[in-house]
């Protein structure tokens, strides 16, 4: 979040920065209760003063026998506790106006984030392996139709089990998920990455840590609380991404300079109320409410944080480069920028089956794998993450980033896709044939039921 001094100071700033995320907040409201809350802030400490004095006069007064002065006195005492107590409560009331006013705001985009309105106006930075992709089929079957051909992906039993937005990996479907899970663990292991795996179930203390709350009610699962407490520090969500417990880890605590950058990674499965939004996207695996991610969170200084920005979108891409997947890097313009975020990156796989509207000359689609965000001090500051780089320096606020290290079905999907022959069957990436047992090709399962395929 934003400090109050900071909107105090930049009102301006912030203004821009609301237009250019296209977010609606009354900031006239914001800067006016705070006025007032500060105002009341003062009164009080006056209140207080005027009121210890008096009373330190009563006992004197008394002494020297004034009665009808330290009557007065007693009643001038009370009448200030009164006012106080009035004062106090009205703080209080703007105080927690205030907080929440506070909470939603978002983060103000770096000044390197070029300005736009939406997603139209994010900016390429690059293309990686496109102009030297292999040849391919001359019709690419879509992952959803080849998956169930071969037998990897059950979309029907999915949707039995668990409803829409749900599916079933079996064999070397599940095979093909477990190997990638792995491999990417492995390559971010090699880049300096501790292993963390957290709770799947997060607080909502931790959700607002992060900037989940209150924004993002509708797309998370709520499984604990009440709508009379809603959104209670017992409440429980179903975490929308590794993200929220990994940052959390450090809420309320201080660092050392010695301890940073601290680099985790975590795979978790991720759990969102958002499939069936974008298109086709609401077939097969590439938008469904469950999914397995793997994700690398840092820690650091915040004079580094942007050269470490860097860094994290070269891990993320490190494991693209070696699967040999065609992707391109994508700058997220103002209007396109999350919520909490101060610069974005998205790394997006070649998918060649679906003609998309934002498709390349070559077909098929971009599909996000990855976001690299910095978030500067912004989540620090609502988790309270501070550092200092000697026990006896005063802490300030460390910077924080994230990026997928990447999302596992649209991965699938990509390798599904690229890697299928024109016999029907999917190559293996050489990369991953070591977690797969060795198996370079995917040939597809027999069904399992009554109803064999192409019956019935």
């Amino acid at each position: 979040m934003l400090s109050r001094q900071f909107v105090r100071e930049n009102p301006e700033t912030v203004r821009e920065a609301l237009a250019n995320k296209g977010v609606d907040v009354d900031l006239d409201r914001l800067l006016a209760v705070d006025e007032e809350w500060r105002e009341l802030k003062r009164r009080g400490d006056d209140l207080r003063h005027e009121r210890n004095e008096v009373s330190s006069r009563i006992g004197e007064l008394k002494q020297d026998g004034e009665e009808a002065a330290a009557q007065a006195a007693i009643e001038r005492s009370q009448s200030l506790k009164s006012e106080l107590q009035d004062v106090e409560e009205r703080a209080e009331e703007l105080e927690a106006e205030l907080e929440a006013s506070l909470l939603e705001l978002p983060q103000i985009p770096h000044d390197s984030v070029p300005i736009g309105v939406d997603e139209s106006e994010n900016v390429e930075r690059r293309r990686e392996g496109f102009d030297d992709r292999r040849v391919l089929p001359d019709e690419v079957v879509p992952h959803y139709d080849l998956g169930e051909e071969l037998g990897i992906l059950d979309f029907e039993r999915g949707a039995k089990v668990a409803g829409a937005g749900f599916y079933v990996a079996t064999g070397d479907g599940a095979r093909l998920e477990h190997a990638l899970i792995q491999f990417m663990l492995d390559v971010h292991r090699e880049q300096g990455y501790h292993d963390v795996f957290p709770p799947i179930p997060v607080n909502s203390a931790s959700m607002r840590g992060t900037g989940q709350l209150p924004k993002f009610t509708e797309d998370a699962y709520r499984v604990g609380g009440t709508n009379e407490e809603p959104y209670a520090d017992e409440d429980l969500w179903l975490l929308p991404t590794a993200e929220v417990p990994v940052t959390n880890l450090h809420r309320d605590e201080i660092l050392l300079g010695e301890d940073l950058p601290l680099k985790y990674q975590a795979y978790t499965p991720n759990f969102r109320q958002e499939a069936g939004e974008h298109g086709t996207e609401t077939r097969g695996i590439a938008r469904v409410h469950q999914f397995n991610k793997v994700e690398m969170v840092n820690f650091v200084r915040p004079e580094e944080s942007h050269d470490r920005f860097e860094g994290l979108v070269d891990e993320a891409e490190e494991v693209l480069r070696r699967l040999e997947l065609p992707y391109r890097v994508l700058e997220m313009c103002t209007g396109d920028l999350g919520f909490t975020q101060a610069k974005k990156y998205d790394l997006e796989v070649w998918a060649p089956a679906d003609d998309m509207d934002e498709a390349p000359d070559a077909g098929g689609r971009w599909l996000e794998v990855s976001s690299v965000s910095n978030f500067e001090g912004f989540q620090a500051r609502r988790a309270g993450i501070r550092y200092r780089e000697e026990h006896h320096e005063s802490a300030e606020f460390c910077h924080t980033l994230n990026g997928s290290g990447l999302a596992v079905p649209r991965i699938v999907v990509a390798i599904l896709e690229y890697y299928q022959n024109p016999d029907g069957t999917v190559t293996v990436p050489e990369a991953l044939r070591p977690y797969m047992g060795g198996t370079e090709v995917i040939e597809g399962h027999e069904p399992v039921g009554e109803t064999k395929l192409g019956e019935g």
